[in-house]
């Protein structure tokens, strides 16, 4: 009775662990994506390569655009500590090019995903006959 019951509880905390890892997969995945978008637009990547960079690395929101002033000038900010251990620094031009690219290719995949819908759900009129009516 004890082993069937041990043998459930691995089961579940494998099952757990399985879904666990996807998540991370598909986290990791959305960020590279991110990333690639960020370099494309003209942030800047600098590595967290002195303790001191690490230091401020931790402090900041993992994985989110944030606003900063520096100089007086305004930058953006995306750190990475889980992945590349870096960060990417843009200015505001490489904000709005970030912005458009992202939303250009929103509407790629919305289209993408149109075209399949209408793919797997076309209709086959090829049996509903010749198409006039003598009823019109």
């Amino acid at each position: 009775m004890k082993t069937a019951v041990y043998g459930r509880i691995a089961c579940f905390v494998l099952l757990l662990s399985l879904v666990l890892a996807g998540c991370k997969t598909i986290e990791r995945n959305e960020a590279i994506h991110t990333e690639r978008l960020l370099a494309a637009s003209g942030f800047q990547m600098r590595m967290a390569d002195t303790p001191s960079r690490m230091n401020q690395l931790a402090t900041l929101p993992e994985r989110t655009l944030i606003p900063s002033r520096h100089d007086g000038a305004l930058r953006y900010i995306y750190a990475d500590n889980l992945g590349c251990k870096c960060i990417y620094v843009g200015s505001e031009k490489a904000y709005q090019r970030y912005q458009r690219l992202a939303i250009r290719e929103q509407i790629a995949t919305q289209e993408e995903e149109a075209a399949l819908d209408m793919e797997t759900t076309s209709f086959d009129w090829g049996g509903w006959g010749p198409w006039y009516s003598p009823w019109y």
